[in-house]
């Protein structure tokens, strides 16, 4: 099996000289034009190499990066099962690196690996190398490889990795794609309503004014919110803008308002049942895919709360790990954590007694993923109806009023 190069780690201090990717191109001996790619710590060095070969190189450059876009979870889990078919297949690490650099298009993600392989290069261990960029390479990753490097299965490690991280992401795509139609509807709605308030409505309110007549009660109210937008329009949106950045850098900063905001998402109705089996889904898998690498129980617990995405199953998590450190058993300290479903906890115990706990925990993961996917479309189905009667009573409350007026003053007429 493939598995990482083993290399003296330099010691603390001491001057490690790192290679740099240099594009050339020159003459061989018959005069023919050729171009080339090669690794070395100088331009000099490169020159000097090449007429050893009787290549007289003409231009000699050091690879840049552009600077790409932001790397997300889809290029980590794209990378990762890109170097777990290469090195199943056989091929070096560090020409694995090459090729996933080369074929890489995404130029910071293309930065990140060439300073990975980098310190690999230079004496890193693999695992060593992923935590120099833990924003990037969570602990779970960074363990998992680790366990693979010491136990010699590199390969299936960052197989089984891949699968997880292709998991993880469809279902976090799933809940995207099941927030994101009611959310685009109430954003689209709301900029209808505003631009009615401020432009339409006042052109209303002017008509109006020759009518010489009272208005009936629900125009009075429109029109009341429509001079409110039109005088403090710029402090509404401010008001609006400014919540939304409080909140979301609260959110960021502060464990208790993450705690609050997860725990008020898993009370909404309909959502917050989809979200609680996505976050169950995320959380056995994580305990799975740990505990089946070899990392040890009370070990692996430390990364599955943070990789749960909830901090309300983060914080049973820890609880968790505490009981079982202490002689109590996984099903136990489940059950007393009061967040898991009967089911989930049934399953642990007879994964227990059976001694197939990552089994176990693999097939509650599969039910919950598949539950969520049911969900996902169910509640799609039921969303369109109450974003239709949401639509029209907004929308059609605002028209209806407007033209009440002319109704009345058309039947006066008549």
């Amino acid at each position: 099996m493939a598995t990482a190069p083993t290399k003296k780690t330099p010691a603390r201090g001491a001057n490690v000289v790192r290679e740099h990717l240099f594009v050339w191109e020159g003459k061989d001996k018959t005069g023919k034009i050729i171009r080339g790619e090669m690794r070395a710590t100088t331009e000099t060095v490169v020159q000097t190499v090449l007429r050893r070969q009787g290549i007289l190189a003409h231009k000699i450059r050091k690879q840049a990066f552009a600077r790409g876009r932001k790397i997300n979870d889809k290029d980590i889990a794209l990378f990762t099962r890109q170097l777990a078919t290469m090195m199943r297949s056989g091929v070096p690490l560090l020409q694995s690196f090459d090729i996933a650099i080369k074929g890489c298009g995404n130029p910071s993600l293309a930065r990140l690996l060439n300073d990975v392989r980098a310190n690999v290069e230079t004496g890193s261990s693999l695992s060593q190398a992923f935590r120099r960029h833990p924003e990037h390479f969570d602990a779970l990753f960074c363990n998992l490889v680790a366990a693979g490097e010491q136990a010699g299965i590199l390969d299936s490690l960052l197989d089984r990795l891949a699968t997880y991280k292709e998991k993880i992401l469809a279902i976090k795509s799933k809940i995207k794609s099941a927030l994101f139609y009611p959310i685009s509807v109430v954003v689209v709605a709301a900029l209808v309503v505003s631009v009615m308030m401020l432009f339409v409505v006042p052109e209303f309110k002017k008509v109006f004014a020759s009518f010489g007549a009272d208005l009936p009660a629900p125009t009075m109210l429109v029109i009341s919110i429509s001079d409110f937008f039109v005088d403090y329009w710029y402090f509404a949106f401010g008001l609006i803008f400014g919540a939304v950045i409080g909140i979301s850098y609260a959110y960021k900063h502060s464990v208790q308002m993450q705690a609050t905001v997860d725990r008020l998402t898993l009370q909404i109705p309909v959502i917050g049942e989809v979200i609680r089996k996505a976050t169950i889904a995320r959380w056995t898998r994580t305990l799975s895919t740990m505990f089946a690498a070899g990392v040890p129980l009370v070990e692996a617990l430390d990364s599955v709360g943070g990789a749960s995405g909830n901090v309300v199953y983060k914080n049973a998590t820890k609880q968790i790990q505490s009981d079982v450190s202490t002689g109590t058993s996984l099903t136990v300290a489940m059950q007393n954590s009061l967040v898991f479903p009967t089911m989930v906890i049934q399953m642990v115990s007879i994964g227990e007694e059976s001694g197939q706990l990552d089994s176990m925990l693999s097939k509650v993961a599969d039910f919950f993923e598949r539950e969520v996917d049911d969900a996902v479309a169910g509640l799609s189905q039921l969303l369109e109806p109450v974003i239709m009667v949401f639509l029209g009573t907004v929308i059609g409350g605002l028209v209806v009023a407007m033209y009440l007026p002319i109704f009345k003053l058309g039947a006066v007429v008549g």
